[in-house]
């Protein structure tokens, strides 16, 4: 989740004196890891993880470098990140910030385990976050899209999950973007499902597109690159349009435009199983498999394999 308005702030000071939390139990330590060249202010509740903090700075470490990978560099040269406790494991939620420096506010169980952490989707998403510019709220799904989309195929071209995995993922949950009756676009709906999942389909269909307009040379991430290089990310605010053009500029095409004039004051139908069938991605009982023979697999494939000059992700 990314909100840049002084407001949210106000309302998450606000959830914690209204969930009775006493300024002992925000008493947190600080420290500055250097990451990679990233200057991360981490500040935590030392003595509140059964598992001490070793596992939560290796976790912030993966993550950078899963992040760092995709985009070419990291997205903000100093970061601070403020994790407090909840009792249980898991990572329980997070909450990006700009206007005033990057800023990652995460919860996180007491009992969080490494296989949890390393399993973990929370922190990569947050990132990815930092990496486009603040397009303003009635752009959300953009953002949060993005954040959903990258995140996995990140995730996949780093090695820190398998791509058939990935696929079946988006396989599954992709529907829940479809427009519904009554759907006025992505810019004027903003339900959960529009707004996550919804501007993830714009990802995904676009991705595609650009890569079989280029033969599959550049796809979406060579054109988040551009803009994550040209804006400086979320600390900056751009215009979405400004956005798309420098994304398109920078693959040699317009679909980044084309697609939103075709989906953000109306629904833009898809016919998600005719997609999959191109892709090679069958359902196969519970699950689904991947068939190389489909006319797209090739470029299912370039989607989640890293390109040569990524960075390594430190896994």
């Amino acid at each position: 989740m990314c909100d840049n308005h002084v407001r949210a702030a106000v309302a998450f000071t606000a959830s914690l004196w209204v969930a009775g939390f006493s300024s002992a139990a925000l008493a947190s330590t600080s420290q500055i890891l250097d990451i990679d060249g990233v200057r991360v202010a981490l500040e935590l509740v030392d003595s509140d993880f059964s598992n001490g903090t070793a596992p939560l700075v290796a976790w912030i470490t993966r993550s950078l470098g899963i992040v760092a990978a995709y985009y070419g560099h990291f997205p903000a040269s100093e970061l601070r990140i403020r994790v407090s406790s909840a009792n249980a494991g898991g990572v329980r939620h997070g909450t990006t910030f700009g206007a005033h420096g990057a800023l990652i506010r995460l919860t996180v169980g007491r009992e969080v385990t490494q296989t949890e952490l390393f399993n973990d989707w929370v922190l990569v998403h947050e990132m990815t976050h930092l990496a486009l510019p603040d397009v303003g709220s009635e752009h959300i799904w953009l953002s949060e899209g993005l954040a959903v989309y990258v995140e996995g195929v990140a995730r996949a071209q780093a090695g820190n999950r398998n791509a058939a995995e990935v696929w079946a993922d988006e396989a599954r949950a992709m529907p829940r973007g479809l427009p519904q009756a009554g759907d006025g676009g992505l810019d004027h709906t903003h339900t959960w499902g529009r707004t996550y999942w919804g501007g993830a389909l714009f990802c995904l269909l676009a991705d595609v597109e650009i890569r079989r307009r280029t033969d599959n040379r550049v796809g979406l991430q060579t054109a988040l690159r551009a803009v994550a290089r040209a804006s400086g990310g979320l600390v900056s605010g751009w215009p979405i349009e400004r956005v798309l053009a420098v994304g398109d500029a920078a693959v040699g095409t317009h679909v980044l435009e084309e697609l939103y004039a075709r989906s953000k004051d109306a629904p833009l139908q898809t016919d998600l199983p005719s997609l999959w069938r191109s892709l090679g991605i069958a359902p196969a009982g519970d699950s689904f498999e991947l068939n190389d023979d489909a006319p797209l697999a090739k470029i299912r494939d370039a989607i989640m394999r890293a390109p040569l000059d990524s960075l390594p992700a430190g896994l």
